[in-house]
C-alpha cells in the first residue's frame, strides 16, 4: 500500500509553509540583535539580502504548491494564493517605507502569508466531497 502524505493530510504543506514563513519573520526581526555576534561565529551570510530572499522564495514555493493543490483538489478557491503572493511582495520589499518601519512591514507580510495557509487549511478541512477526485468539483458549480 503506497501512502501519499499529501493525499492523507492536505494541510501538511500548509503547516510547513507556516513554519518556514514564521522562521523567516523571526530571522528578519532577530537579525538586528544577532548581527553584532555574527563575526564571532563566522556566519555573516545570515545578514545578507540574498540569504533572506532565498528563504522567502523557498517559503513562497512551498506555499504556492500547497495552495494550488488545495484549490485544484479540494475547495476550488484561489484567494488564499492572492494572500500568499501579496504577503510575499510586501515581505520582499520590506524597506518600502524606510528602515524605521521595516519590522512592521515584515510582520504584515508574514501575517498575510500565514493567513493564506491558514485559510487554505480550513477550506481543505471543510471540503469532503472532492477528496477522491483529481480536480475540485466546485469549479463546475462556480461557473454556472
Amino acid at each position: 500500500m503506497a501512502i501519499n502524505p499529501v493525499n492523507d493530510n492536505p494541510t501538511k504543506l500548509d503547516r510547513l509553509g507556516i513554519w518556514v514563513s514564521g522562521l523567516c519573520a523571526l530571522h528578519c526581526l532577530a537579525l538586528p540583535v544577532v548581527v553584532p555576534l555574527l563575526p564571532l561565529i563566522g556566519s555573516s551570510f545570515f545578514a545578507q539580502l540574498w540569504f533572506e530572499r532565498t528563504i522567502l522564495t523557498i517559503s513562497l514555493i512551498i506555499g504556492a504548491v500547497a495552495l494550488i493543490s488545495g484549490a485544484t483538489r479540494f475547495h476550488g478557491k484561489w484567494y488564499p494564493l492572492l494572500l500568499l503572493f501579496s504577503g510575499g511582495a510586501i515581505y520582499w520589499n520590506k524597506n518600502m517605507f524606510g528602515e524605521a518601519y521595516e519590522p512592521f512591514t515584515i510582520a504584515v507580510g508574514a501575517l498575510l502569508i500565514v493567513a493564506g495557509h491558514w485559510i487554505n487549511m480550513r477550506l481543505c478541512r471543510q471540503c469532503k466531497c472532492c477528496k477522491d477526485s483529481v480536480f475540485s468539483t466546485h469549479w463546475s458549480t462556480q461557473a454556472k
